[in-house]
Order: C-alpha cells, then sequence, then structure tokens
C-alpha cells in the first residue's frame, strides 16, 4: 500500500462541481484584483473567527509582516518569536527592521513557552507572535497577561491553524459578539485562534486547513485602526486610484483565490473533525508503541491537526523503512531559527534552547488529511511499528 503525506487531489474532487462553478464566475465578470469575491471572504472570514475585521492579502508572511507595520512596529525594535516555526515568522518581523528575539518552546505541545518569554522582554521589545504550530493554540492567556503587564502587542501566527480554538479563562481581548459581562469577571469561553491577540494572522497555502489555488493570506482583527492601516498597507499606500498617502505594497488577494476560498469555508469544520478523527485513530493503534511519543493535545487547545507530528529517538532510520513501506512522511522541522545560517548574526548557538533542539532531533510527520482511511491509517501505523522495532 501507498499513503501519501498529503492528497489534495481526492479532498477537490469532492467539491470539484462547487469550484468549478466559483472560478467560472470570476472569469465572466472578469474582475481578478479584490473585488466582490474578495469583500464577501473577508466578511465571511472575519464572521468565522468572531472579529470585526478581515484584510485578505496574497500570504501569510505578509498577513504577519503588514500587522507587525501596522502595529506600529519597526527598526530598533524587538519582536518575541518561538524558535521552533517556520522561518517566515522571524523572516516578517526582519522585513520590518526589527529584530526577532527567539524563545523556546513547550515540550509537549511544541508552542511557545509562556514560562519563558519575559525573561526575553528588554526595552526595545514591542510586540510577541505566538505561533499556534501543527494546529493547536498556544496558551494564549498567560501570553496576553504578560503583553498587557509590559505593554506589547500580540501578532498571533495562525497560519497552520484555521479553525483552532483556545479555551480562555480570563478576558484577554474585546471580542465580538459576546454576552456583556461584568468588567474582570473570570469566564471560560471558546474562541477561535487569531481573535485574541492586536492582530490574528493566516495562511492559504495550498497544504493548509483551509488552503488555495496557490498563495494567499488575512489578517484579522477587532482593532479599526489596524484594519485601515492594512488596507492601505496592501494596496500600494492608496486612498483613490493615483493617490497614494503612504507607501505600501502589492499584497493584494486575487478574487480567483477568494472564490475558491469561499467555497472551502463551508467545509472547514467539517474536514477539521474529520483530522481530529483520524489523530484519534492514530493515537488508538500507536498507543502501545514503545519509544513513540505521540501528539500532546492541551486541555485549553481544540486541536485541528495541520500536522500529526510524533517524536522518536532513532528518527532517521525509521523515515527510510517507512519510505520503502510506500509511506510519506516529513521533517517539520529539522533545523531551529536559531541555528538557520540566514539567522547566524543574531549571535545564537547550540545549546540556547536546548529543548527545541532536542524536538528537532525527534520529530517526524506522518500523513493527514482529512480523507484518509481507517485502513490506511492502520497501515501507517503498522508499518512505524515494525520500523521501530527493527
Amino acid at each position: 500500500m501507498k499513503v501519501s503525506f498529503l492528497n489534495l487531489v481526492k479532498q477537490h474532487k469532492q467539491i470539484e462541481g462547487d469550484l468549478e462553478k466559483a472560478v467560472q464566475k470570476v472569469m465572466r465578470g472578469s474582475h481578478f484584483i479584490l473585488g466582490d469575491e474578495v469583500r464577501f471572504f473577508e466578511a465571511e472570514f472575519a464572521a468565522y473567527c468572531k472579529t470585526k475585521f478581515a484584510v485578505g492579502l496574497n500570504s501569510g508572511t505578509d498577513a504577519l509582516f503588514l500587522s507587525l507595520l501596522a502595529l506600529g512596529i519597526g527598526s530598533q525594535d524587538e519582536v518575541i518569536v518561538p524558535v521552533f516555526t517556520f522561518i517566515a515568522t522571524a523572516n516578517a518581523v526582519t522585513y520590518t527592521g526589527a529584530k526577532p528575539v527567539f524563545v523556546d518552546i513547550d515540550e509537549k505541545t511544541y508552542n511557545i513557552d509562556p514560562r519563558k518569554i519575559e525573561k526575553a522582554i528588554t526595552k526595545k521589545t514591542k510586540a510577541i507572535i505566538p505561533v499556534h504550530l501543527f494546529g493547536q493554540s498556544a496558551d494564549m492567556d498567560p501570553i496576553m497577561r504578560i503583553a498587557k503587564k509590559h505593554g506589547l502587542k500580540v501578532i498571533e501566527d495562525a497560519c497552520q491553524a484555521h479553525g483552532a480554538e483556545y479555551k480562555s479563562h480570563v478576558i484577554t481581548q474585546k471580542r465580538i459578539p459576546t454576552p456583556p459581562i461584568a468588567s474582570g469577571a473570570s469566564h471560560t469561553s471558546h474562541v477561535k485562534v487569531g481573535s485574541i491577540g492586536n492582530a490574528g494572522c493566516f495562511s492559504f497555502y495550498p497544504t493548509k486547513n483551509l488552503g488555495g489555488f496557490g498563495d494567499g493570506g488575512m489578517v484579522v482583527t477587532n482593532e479599526e485602526k489596524v484594519y485601515k492601516k492594512l488596507l492601505l498597507l496592501r494596496d500600494c499606500g492608496r486612498r483613490s486610484r493615483y493617490e497614494h498617502v503612504v507607501v505600501g505594497y502589492n499584497s493584494r488577494l486575487d478574487s480567483i483565490q477568494a472564490a475558491g476560498l469561499r467555497v472551502k469555508l463551508k467545509y472547514l469544520d467539517c474536514w477539521n473533525k474529520m483530522r481530529r478523527y483520524n489523530a484519534g485513530l492514530y493515537d488508538k493503534f500507536l498507543e502501545k508503541a514503545e519509544g513513540v511519543v505521540r501528539p500532546f493535545a492541551a486541555d485549553y487547545a481544540e486541536h485541528v491537526y495541520h500536522i500529526y507530528a510524533l517524536r522518536l529517538k532513532k528518527r532517521d532510520k525509521v523515515i527510510d523503512r517507512l519510505k520503502s513501506a510506500g509511506v510519506g512522511v516529513m521533517i517539520n522541522y529539522p533545523l531551529p531559527l536559531h541555528l538557520q545560517k540566514a539567522y547566524s548574526c543574531l549571535g545564537y548557538g547550540w545549546n540556547d534552547f536546548p529543548v527545541a533542539e532536542q524536538i528537532c532531533r525527534e520529530i517526524i510527520s506522518l500523513p493527514m488529511h482529512p480523507l484518509l482511511t481507517k485502513n490506511e491509517i492502520k497501515y501507517v501505523s503498522g508499518a512505524l511499528i515494525k520500523s521501530t522495532e527493527e
């Protein structure tokens, strides 16, 4: 049996008719940049995240970059970033002229460890970017408390976590719509990631839980000032066709991307539910596997399993054996950011972030998508167990 890491062909086949109609509608209207499809998708995605505003952009990287600019981050500033994530998180900080300051991660969730954030804060620190890695929310309540204490902005990197939820026990930000409660009162609420900080950033790269036909991104926010600044920044800084009030960028979401994403958004919750079910099957089949550390689901999070990542001591040998057995596997990510050549200028070295370094040596990602079958998951699990025993 062969089991691919991802199967977009199978997933698209189910909604092929709706996707074709959406694309044809854009072609007939011939409005390919911004336009109604983008506006409709922005409104629908904001409603999905329960935020006031959403701005469609050309990538998740630009979502992070322009959010930082809209919040006033720039040269001489510092921004706290988890050391274990895709490099775009740090790159977005660098693009602004600010300095990314890395923080180690929690050993169980692989997300930024809130207990280690305050030690990284200096007089130059202006923001924190928690990443909701692999589809699981970072622990946002303590992060928001730290941000409030030190007067920092929070930009959520939710590029891998479309539809993931956080179970908050404190009031973090003003969200809509929520029942009125006494100021400062403690309560529990399930909120979508991206709606908690000053801005939430999403990628619609094709492999994501909500993926387009190419690159695309979105920022959601409840702050009107940030929203209006993003509208300028994404479209060459223009107020009208030839009136430019700031130096902006060409970072617009295409209409065809928005049309396809509008179709897929209707299926997102169902697909995420299927991912959780598939993760549960993996957990069951691998429950007694020796030396296998399965993904940890925190009680404060509703995981959407963009990636099903586990840990193995003898990972490289197992990967070779799994590939020989027809199983598509990946490593997300083999090298933490502080050891990337691109960031050697920051002066970090080995053993500066021991948790991330250890996880990078052990992590392996198994096939994960909504339409995996039980037999495929059972086969992958069996092949993994066999590979670890040989």
